[in-house]
């Protein structure tokens, strides 16, 4: 490795772990009204190439962005309970999120004169919901146990886990066919690969009780199996030529179930300490690079567009959600209109999968990266304006 090599990596690193260290004072001053992840976001555009240009996207930059998506994802998949996943409630969040991409296709097909392509690549970011995004905000207003916060984890869930395997079946370069057995192929080999140690290990008492004892030394056996098991899962993604998301995602939901079952204790810690080191370090550099690759003059110069994406999720999303909350019978408990409200207003709020499905989209030329820089601001005035309006809906008095 070559020292001027070293110098330009660590120079870039150094600028963007600034902003990451930054980021969270800012919101801290601000009440958190901005929330951390929008200041990442702007002192990712700030730094970037397209203004003054301190950091760049080296290679080195790009394996750590990708390892804090996958940590971002990994969480988010810890935090889904599968079992709300297959009860009503979660059935009737299934069905809702098919009911917003359909409608977002036909919406989108006039305005994209019949582009089916992109009229997905829209449909897929409209209807996502960043459960990730979500996680410390829900934390933080103290509703994560409650019914809405329940609500808003399982259209989460769906909003994820769905569009991720849209992405991965309509948007690949394979037929939609050979899609669909690659990604049971996927799965088949995914729970193969978390089941198996797990299963060896509980059968060899001696062996679990050395991985516990070890897990909170030096060793951090119970954290390695963890990031281990991401790293495989991240790279089988890569290799079958699926988003690395999914397999990040589903290795969280994979060891969150098998953690449970084989010890609950070690399943809270763990979760714990992804969350340090994702949300210390490797997550920040995913939003902040994110920020780096928007054009924000071409971005304002398109101001309008930014605000019609906005409605557009917003009525995709958000207000089909309402509409399904008012009028039928989720089985979410949510009696208030104030709570269907704010869980529509959070199920709209999408940020992640659109910077991956913009990725994926500007690297098929199927839109061109100022387009994907307003869907990704599009996509951050969500996380910026949405849950600001739920929680203020909330604290409003009958």
């Amino acid at each position: 490795m070559s020292h001027s090599f070293l110098v330009e990596n660590l120079y870039s690193l150094w600028w963007i772990i600034l902003s990451a260290m930054l980021a969270p004072i800012c919101a801290l001053i601000t009440r958190r009204f901005i929330p951390d992840v929008i200041w990442l976001l702007m002192f990712g555009i700030i730094i970037g190439p397209y203004m003054l240009g301190l950091a760049k996207f080296t290679d080195s930059i790009e394996i750590i962005r990708e390892l804090g998506m996958g940590f971002l994802f990994l969480l988010a998949g810890f935090e889904v309970n599968t079992s709300d996943m297959r009860n009503k409630q979660g059935k009737n969040a299934f069905i809702t999120w098919i009911v917003c991409f359909l409608f977002a296709i036909s919406i989108s097909l006039p305005f994209t004169t019949g582009n089916i392509h992109l009229s997905i690549v829209i449909a897929i970011a409209t209807t996502s919901t960043a459960l990730g995004t979500l996680l410390p905000i829900l934390k933080d207003s103290n509703l994560l146990n409650s019914k809405l916060g329940k609500s808003t984890i399982t259209h989460g869930a769906y909003g994820e886990l769905l569009p991720i395997i849209a992405m991965s079946l309509l948007l690949s370069t394979v037929a939609t066919w050979q899609a669909s057995i690659i990604l049971i192929l996927f799965s088949i080999i995914s729970i193969t690969i978390v089941a198996t140690p797990f299963r060896f290990i509980r059968k060899t008492p001696i062996l679990r009780k050395a991985i516990l004892t070890a897990s909170n030394t030096t060793m951090q056996t119970t954290l390695r199996m963890t990031v281990f098991i991401l790293v495989t899962l991240m790279l089988l993604t890569a290799v079958l030529k699926l988003d690395i998301a999914l397999g990040a995602f589903l290795a969280g939901i994979l060891l969150n179930v098998i953690l449970n079952s084989f010890s609950p204790k070690q399943g809270v810690e763990i979760a714990h300490k992804v969350e340090i080191v994702g949300f210390s370090f490797l997550i920040p550099v995913f939003f902040i690079t994110s920020g780096m690759n928007i054009n924000l003059l071409k971005v304002l110069e398109n101001w309008q567009l930014v605000l019609i994406i906005l409605a557009f999720i917003a009525l995709t999303r958000g207000f089909i959600v309402y509409l399904r909350e008012r009028f039928m019978n989720t089985f979410s408990n949510l009696s208030t209109r104030k709570e269907q409200i704010a869980l529509s207003l959070y199920s709209a709020t999408g940020l992640p999968i659109i910077v991956a499905v913009t990725q994926i989209a500007e690297s098929s030329n199927i839109i061109k990266p100022v387009i994907s820089g307003i869907m990704i601001t599009s996509g951050a005035l969500t996380v910026l304006i949405f849950p600001l309006i739920a929680n203020l809906i909330l604290k409003q008095k009958h």
